[in-house]
């Protein structure tokens, strides 16, 4: 619409029509480019927006299976010998040899050192003379007992004289006696010079050598150790708590105990459970348990640290995942379970224990669910997940 004011010549009129309708066409320019624009922008966000509702997030994940799960304790442990025999002479002497090579295996009964036993000989021999002397006078003073028992009743002798041939009689049966003992103990002192294994064992560094000269019985310098390795103990200690279940199973049935050394996982050694301490350290709060090992195979050594794992019971078909894939939140811990419309579900989960890098669930997850186990900390309920292996990457997918 143009307006016109009326001017006698007629030319300004026409040029403010003209004015006016350059104007309105450049009005209604800017208002389909604006609306035009906006337009645009509004499909854009839309398509953006829709783009991203719909790019999945890559997750790897794993299925719940049901299977037996052991119950077990686990400690580091110590292992001991069976048996230790610190060897000392009975009697002093010169040391005439050595039997065995250090770290030799030795039986029961094996011979090990021999002390010069020529002294020992020789006072064997005269204990033997001095029996003999005394059995000899023993001998003759019973004889001349019973005569004078014969004529003292017929007033030839005393009765004085009587009584001293019957306590001379009495106390030579006494040497005799004493003698005998000697003799005994000079056999005795003859057979500890030498000197063989009471055990079957390991022995250790030789502390006297040959042609040096022993003490009896000396405490502080044994001459060599030996350690019984077949059958051995390992012991270890569990917390006080663990006691009620312990008595609870050995009530039941031996105890299996499993045990590795370090970097040796792979090939545990197999005993059993056959010693549950009185006392509970009230100092550290845990009780001494010894378990029992065959080691035919000499696989475990005195002195040696290991691996313990006392299986207490198995769990039969128990509901287990990889404990990577739970997650703990404030509310507790959760799982997030990938539904057949490739969405991720948060479950809540309570687990029953976690055992060998596997987390036994005791309710929210039944067998056969897949559940994510890297990529949680992207999802949110409902979110659509990509399933991707285990080192491979992938991205979102790009909006178009």
């Amino acid at each position: 619409m143009a307006f016109f004011e009326q001017n006698p010549n007629g030319k300004g009129g026409l040029l403010t029509a003209f004015f006016l309708r350059a104007v309105g066409a450049l009005a209604l320019i800017f208002v389909f480019g604006f609306v035009s624009a906006c337009s645009r922008d509004v499909s854009g966000t839309a398509k953006t927006a829709d783009s991203r509702k719909k790019a999945a997030v890559p997750v790897t994940v794993a299925t719940a299976v049901s299977k037996a799960v052991p119950e077990q304790l686990r400690a580091i442990g110590s292992v001991q010998a069976y048996a230790t025999v610190l060897i000392r002479a009975r009697v002093g002497g010169e040391l005439l040899a050595v039997h065995f090579k250090e770290g030799d295996e030795v039986k029961s009964g094996a011979l090990l050192f021999t002390i010069d036993p020529r002294p020992f000989e020789a006072a064997l021999k005269q204990a033997e003379a001095n029996l003999a002397k005394d059995r000899a006078q023993l001998e003759h003073a019973r004889r001349q007992a019973e005569r004078y028992a014969a004529v003292v009743k017929k007033g030839y002798v005393s009765e004085d004289q009587n009584d001293q041939i019957v306590s001379n009689a009495v106390a030579l049966a006494a040497s005799v006696r004493a003698d005998e003992a000697a003799v005994e103990n000079a056999r005795l002192d003859l057979t500890y010079c030498t000197i063989r294994s009471p055990i079957n064992g390991a022995t250790g560094q030789v502390k006297v050598d040959q042609g040096n000269l022993v003490k009896a019985s000396d405490n502080d310098n044994p001459m060599v150790t030996i350690k019984q390795t077949s059958p051995i103990y390992v012991v270890f200690s569990v917390p006080e708590q663990n006691l009620p279940e312990l008595k609870r199973r050995l009530a039941v049935r031996p105890l299996d105990v499993a045990v590795s050394a370090p970097g040796n996982e792979e090939h545990p050694t197999k005993g059993e459970l056959t010693f549950l301490d009185n006392t509970v350290d009230q100092a550290t709060g845990t009780i001494l348990l010894r378990a029992t090992f065959p080691n035919q195979d000499r696989a475990l050594w005195p002195g040696q640290f290991v691996n313990v794992t006392l299986t207490l019971n198995t769990q039969d078909n128990a509901v287990v995942i990889p404990s990577q894939a739970v997650q703990t939140g404030q509310q507790g811990r959760y799982v997030f379970v990938v539904t057949p419309e490739a969405t991720a579900e948060y479950r809540p989960v309570v687990l029953a224990r976690t055992v060998d890098g596997e987390a036994v669930v005791g309710i929210g997850i039944t067998p056969g669910e897949t559940v994510v186990t890297d990529g949680q900390l992207r999802l949110t309920q409902g979110t659509q997940v990509k399933v991707i292996k285990p080192g491979e990457t992938a991205g979102e997918e790009k909006p178009q």
